[in-house]
């Protein structure tokens, strides 16, 4: 039995998501005949060719020239620069072709448009070249070239989705047909259409691999909302050309969002719903297992809904670490791009990370914002640090690469010692970065002990930054935590984000304000060098939604429905009033200006008005 492992349009470009690398190193050490591709990058690749760009011109100029934006407008004029830059750009991002950086860095070889006014931020009074001096020197060619090249392609996206699909985005695909979808009409709906463009791409992708590998199962991750429309795709081109394959679908948002399901009609397209990691139940998928941790058609049926599904049995006999394998992607084909300037914030989409878990689950598992009650928070499994570190050795010397993004949760301090002196004993050249938790045991001594290690950044959830709040969300830090823990990380000389958060229940006005002074205050001395406000969410599986009355909000009932397709995002009320779009706009306006170095020394009030 062949079993397929495939990762959809569209999730980030520069790295493979670790979903299928996890599985298909998990089952390859049990002796199953797995193999695993990449559709988000393969799609991306065929889009931004020079036949895909012709394809894309032929669509556009079916639009009345009266009804073209700027964006449709600025392609069809210059197209025939962006036939002739498109596959140096792609190669030069997938670090193939260095020399044309030279080119691209001069600024007289890539058509620019809307999207190149980022060069100089608004109201700063700095022209672009000055920008660019100040952001990459003289020498920085490679930098500045790439992230003029990732302009490039953002003008060009935007002239998809506005000439094409409106649904396309270098990061998403159809993510409003998925976004807290009650039901699933409106993607059958979409389903339904006759092919666009970039359906046919995707259909297209999705029958080479089919052919190629010929397989008995397809297992199918969906790790986001933006990657279901193009999941049920696939499935629905597998049902109608390969009925004989099984489909299997499983991945974040399963995870998430289909847990009280009750429609059945997904099963039109899938067999079976792989819910928490995925090793236990495709064991049972493929008969080397209990059939644990999956949903069909006859157990939805029967009532046996998967959020009666609490017992951590599911996954005895699955070992605590599991190192993935790259086995069938190529690396080198992966594109760095670089969505802004941040030296922070850029390294989610430049850089090939190999993507490592090291510990199942959250050592904290409190927050009541979080969906602690979902097994694969909840049961936290740290592996041996040496383990750990020989499966990195083996890594780097099979791909020829030397750095890794731990998704964990949170690392705890404690395994950040023990993998960082684990490191060092082994002497292994290594770059690394993860998420971590602000608090006290981050001692600057352990944070200089991770950057001898090869640590050059950490994400942390600071939230609403200010201690009543921090208390109240049961969070386990403080301001105080925060601050030592962001400065000795700093003073290590690695580089720290922070999540924020707004609109939490009971927060005011002037928390917020106070949240973002705080904010302020760390980027201007240096400990904090990257940071996105997130506006908060209810969501399903949280303590929040079990008992919102003990943070002063009221559930509001659902939307009827006949039958449920997802549900984690719930509607609440509160009697603290606030303009939460008012004040998003302003967090995002200081932020966008903090991460520039800019605008350190205005009032924050003032970024409201």
């Amino acid at each position: 039995m062949k079993l397929l492992l495939l990762t959809p349009p569209l999730v980030q470009l520069n790295t493979p998501y670790p979903a299928t690398t996890s599985l298909t190193g998990f089952l390859l050490s049990r002796g199953v005949n797995v193999v695993q591709a990449d559709l988000s990058l393969e799609f991306a690749l065929r889009v931004f060719s020079r036949p895909g760009l012709e394809r894309i011109a032929d669509v556009c100029r079916r639009i009345p020239a009266a009804k073209r934006t700027t964006a449709v407008r600025f392609f069809l004029e210059h197209l025939e620069d962006y036939r002739a830059t498109i596959e140096p750009v792609i190669s030069f991002l997938q670090g193939g072709d260095e020399a044309v950086g030279w080119r691209i860095g001069r600024r007289d070889y890539l058509p620019e448009g809307a999207r190149f006014a980022e060069l100089s931020p608004s109201g700063s009074g700095i022209s672009e070249d000055e920008n660019l001096s100040t952001l990459f020197g003289d020498l920085g060619v490679a930098d500045r070239a790439k992230y003029l090249a990732s302009l490039y392609l953002d003008d060009l996206s935007d002239a998809i989705r506005e000439g094409v699909d409106p649904s396309f985005g270098l990061a998403r695909y159809a993510e409003s047909l998925s976004v807290s979808a009650e039901t699933i009409d409106p993607l059958l709906e979409r389903l339904r259409r006759a092919a666009n463009l970039l359906d046919g791409m995707i259909d297209d992708l999705a029958e080479e691999v089919l052919v190629r590998e010929n397989p008995d199962v397809v297992g199918l991750t969906v790790p986001f909302p933006g990657t279901l429309y193009a999941a049920l795709r696939i499935a629905s081109l597998i049902r109608k050309r390969h009925p004989r394959i099984r489909i299997v679908m499983g991945g974040g948002f399963v995870n998430t969002e289909l847990r009280y399901l009750s429609d059945e009609r997904i099963f039109d397209f899938v067999d079976d719903l792989c819910f928490d990691e995925g090793y236990a139940p495709m064991l049972g998928v493929l008969g080397l297992g209990p059939s644990v941790r999956t949903l069909t058609r006859e157990r939805l049926r029967s009532g046996q809904g998967m959020e009666q599904e609490t017992s951590c049995a599911a996954q005895s006999g699955i070992p605590t670490f599991v190192k993935p394998s790259y086995a069938g992607l190529d690396l080198r084909r992966y594109l760095n791009v670089m969505e802004t300037a941040n030296p922070m914030h850029r390294i989610w989409s430049d850089g090939k990370w190999m993507k490592l878990q090291l510990a199942n689950g959250c050592y904290w598992h409190r927050c009541a914002f979080c969906d602690v009650s979902l097994d694969y928070i909840q049961r936290y499994l740290p592996p041996r640090a040496e383990e750990v570190v020989r499966a990195m050795r083996e890594l780097k010397e099979e791909t020829g690469q030397s750095g890794f993004h731990f998704t964990d949760e949170a690392i705890a301090p404690s395994l950040a010692r023990r993998l960082s002196e684990a490191i060092l004993a082994d002497g292994l050249s290594v770059t690394w970065w993860g998420n971590i938790r602000f608090e006290k045991a981050f001692t600057p001594e352990l944070c200089r002990l991770m950057a001898r290690a090869g640590c050059i950044a950490v994400t942390g959830g600071l939230e609403c930054a200010q201690d009543r709040l921090l208390k109240l969300m049961n969070k386990g830090i403080t301001l105080a935590s925060a601050t030592q823990a962001m400065r000795g990380f700093a003073d290590a000389g690695i580089l720290v984000h922070a999540y924020l958060m707004y609109g939490f229940p009971t927060q005011t006005d002037a928390e917020t304000i106070e949240a973002l002074e705080f904010v302020r205050q760390r980027f201007a001395e240096g400990s904090l060098q990257s940071a996105f406000w997130h506006r908060f969410a209810l969501t399903a599986h949280s303590p929040i939604a079990r008992q919102p009355e003990a943070f002063g909000i009221r559930v509001l009932p659902g939307k009827p429905v006949p039958c449920r397709f997802a549900e984690n995002e719930i509607a609440f009320e509160s009697d603290v009033k606030q303009d939460l779009d008012r004040l998003g706009r302003g967090l995002r306006l200081a932020l966008y200006n903090y991460m520039m170095g800019l605008g350190l020394d205005v009032p924050v009030r003032k970024w409201f008005r």
